[in-house]
């Protein structure tokens, strides 16, 4: 199997995945995943795709991820590795839809409008 890659977004974070054939080892900006998420919910987020289908041994995972927080961060590497493991076997498409993997999140932060302290506050009003 020759390298398969996908792209994640979420808010303004974006992931690019580099999935092989290997042991599991998920290498996040040149470090590794628990380096890189030091948070156990994190790592649970990023290898939720892996878990569904049951892969977390089966493959590497090379991980280029900027923008964002560390939230938005592992949600659009979540996206990424799905979309990654469509192109590996399209017939997994169906199990990680249904769980809600392979939609990707649109919303992101709302501009600042003028004329008001952020994007829907508004300044207090003073009737005298």
């Amino acid at each position: 199997m020759e390298v398969v890659n996908a792209l994640g977004r979420r808010k303004s974070a974006v992931a690019r995945v580099y999935v092989s054939e290997g042991t599991g080892k998920i290498t996040i900006n040149k470090r590794d995943l628990a380096e890189y998420f030091p948070s156990t919910i994190l790592q649970y987020v990023v290898k939720q795709p892996l878990s569904t289908l049951g892969v977390e041994e089966k493959y590497d995972i090379k991980v280029n991820v900027y923008g964002g927080g560390f939230t938005g961060q592992s949600q659009a590497l979540r996206l990424a590795i799905a979309r990654a493991l469509v192109k590996i076997n399209a017939d997994d498409k169906k199990a990680l839809r249904a769980e809600g993997f392979m939609t990707r999140d649109s919303r992101i932060v709302e501009r600042k409008k003028p004329g008001r302290p952020k994007a829907r506050r508004r300044f207090q009003f003073s009737k005298r």
